[in-house]
């Protein structure tokens, strides 16, 4: 008998505890990420996407929002593919909160608003991209997801979770400042 076949087969564990976005923390249902964190995320992105917008509207072409875009989108997709872990704006918003104590909220709305995030990107890069959509048109997509981000990072206002709250299957939980149990989102 060799060596290689005397050992246990290395399999990989699926650990129920370990969810693909957010956290379990004892005393929550749901999986949970840091608000303060996801602010910060929104506000990097926000500033990096007014930069690129700015100039795109002194140069008069899209080409400024181009790289803006692809990186945008490819911070939602690791987001909702490979987990909130991977996102470069995620990654150093926790840097920047690291030693206050977590606000956590619900990661199922969170992921509900990263998809609409990416549906966004996904219009605006294709229109400025393949489409060759006019600069207008561009301008005004970008428009919408900067207010987005404005609103999630400057006031904790998340659109895509009152969305998720109106039209998905389940209603949301442990949403920032309690809004999930005020106003009827549930």
């Amino acid at each position: 008998m060799s060596a290689s076949s005397t050992k246990t087969p290395r399999i990989a564990k699926t650990e129920p505890d370990a969810p693909h976005i957010g956290r379990i923390v004892p005393g929550y249902s749901v999986p949970v990420i840091d608000e303060r964190a996801v602010r910060i995320g929104a506000g990097i992105l926000f500033s990096l996407g007014l930069i690129s917008f700015l100039a795109a509207l002194v140069e008069g072409t899209s080409r400024p929002l181009q790289p803006f875009g692809m990186f945008f989108m490819m911070d939602m997709l690791l987001r909702l593919m490979a987990g909130d872990r991977w996102s470069p704006t995620l990654a150093l918003g926790r840097l920047a909160v690291r030693g206050r104590e977590p606000q956590w909220v619900g990661a199922p709305q969170k992921e509900f608003a990263w998809w609409l995030g990416f549906a966004l990107a996904l219009v605006s890069c294709t229109s400025m991209g393949l489409l060759s959509a006019p600069l207008w048109l561009t301008l005004a997509l970008c428009s919408v997801c900067l207010t987005l981000l404005f609103l999630e990072a400057a006031f904790g206002v998340c659109v895509g979770c009152s969305l998720q709250a109106r039209f998905g299957k389940q209603a949301p939980q442990y949403c920032p400042g309690g809004t999930c149990d005020v106003g009827g989102n549930h």
